[in-house]
């Protein structure tokens, strides 16, 4: 079978910081070193770890998101008319609180520089041309869905805010596109929190109606993605939470299935399966296009333990009755690393996890 992105063996993005970076960064924030300085030791350890995502056999290889702290504000921060600001607490996870942090939109949002272009065609050099360099950015749903809009023409008109925001999005990935990015991929929780009934009560309280935000969210990322180049792929990862190895959102994609599969404008889905919180196979029925991919996240990322093999190829073999297994791929559940903090197990645990979804899935597909 040809491979075609996302690949057979494939993976989120995110990788758990090495100490050079850990420490790097650390000294950059009590002035030890300079921008210049801690830039140069992140492009050290990138090469590292570009070398380390060959090694196990990986063909899709990212930067491990090195330069962020966080999966989603580093990027949207650095839009025009958004801001990051120390918010009065962090994101509340199951067990644990993130360090506090979020975005604000206080003018117009646009694209019109951004430091993630020169970071992609860094890595994209890094690369090579034998594999594929992939970059990650969050899914314009998550400004809509974490930012605090002070801005006031779209506290008066939410439709504006949602036009503006696809508009930067488009003019984002087709830069992605001009500096040689042929594989992106959207990160989005905000979906999987529309699959709980905990985080939909939470949806309410915030003032919307989770039914007419999964609408907004489909016109949303369809018109940010309306201008895709033919040969682009567009991915995204349905994330229910990774901080730390704990998580927020828990339920079956049945609630926001058909939508996704039937009428979203993407290529693929990397879709967390790892345990009993993400529901069975059923909603894969709404998957009704033969391009559509859909990667199955059976390997969690949260612990280091390998899970057993002959499980993980009966569950690709039971998602094979309802999706054909050629439009089927395999991952870890979520990223490594969705903030710098990482999830709880050691790098060589890490690397392992990523050996064994290439080894199962050469079994399952042949290469």
């Amino acid at each position: 079978m040809n491979q075609v992105a996302p690949f057979y063996a494939d993976h989120v993005g995110s990788i758990l910081r090495t100490k050079a970076i850990k420490d790097a960064r650390s000294k950059f924030a009590v002035g030890e070193i300079s921008t210049e300085e801690l830039r140069e030791i992140e492009n050290v350890e990138i090469k590292y770890i570009v070398e380390k995502q060959k090694e196990v056999g990986l063909k899709a290889i990212t930067d491990g998101e090195f330069r962020r702290a966080w999966w989603h504000f580093d990027f949207l921060e650095n839009l025009d008319g958004v801001e990051g600001y120390d918010a009065d607490g962090g994101i509340q996870f199951s067990q644990v609180q993130t360090k506090s942090h979020s975005v604000k939109i206080t003018g117009p949002i646009d694209f019109t520089t951004h430091p993630f272009i020169a970071d992609f065609e860094f890595l994209k050099e890094a690369v090579g041309a034998d594999h594929v360099a992939k970059q990650t950015i969050p899914s314009p749903a998550m400004l809509h869905y974490r930012g605090e809009v002070v801005y006031q023409p779209y506290l008066d008109d939410a439709k504006e805010f949602v036009s503006d925001l696809a508009k930067a999005y488009q003019k984002a990935i087709q830069a992605f596109y001009d500096a040689g990015c042929r594989y992106l991929q959207l990160d989005d929780t905000s979906w999987s929190y529309l699959c709980s009934d905990e985080q939909r009560e939470m949806v309410r309280e915030r003032g919307f109606d989770p039914d007419v935000l999964q609408e907004t969210y489909k016109t949303l990322i369809n018109e940010a993605v309306k201008f895709k180049p033919a040969d682009m792929v567009i991915t995204m990862h349905i994330c229910r939470g990774n901080f730390r190895s704990t998580w927020i959102a828990e339920g079956g994609y049945g609630p926001v299935a058909k939508t996704l599969f039937s009428e979203l404008n993407i290529d693929g889905f990397f879709l967390e399966y790892d345990n009993e919180r993400s529901g069975d196979f059923a909603p894969l029925k709404y998957v009704n296009r033969p391009d559509l991919k859909i990667v199955l996240g059976l390997i969690t990322s949260k612990t280091g333990e390998l899970e057993d093999e002959t499980l993980v190829k009966a569950r690709i073999n039971e998602a094979s009755g309802i999706v054909p297994l050629n439009q089927l791929r395999l991952s870890p559940q979520c990223g490594f690393a969705s903030t710098e903090e990482g999830n709880i197990l050691t790098e060589e645990q890490q690397w392992e996890k990523l050996r064994y979804v290439v080894k199962i899935a050469k079994d399952v597909w042949g290469n």
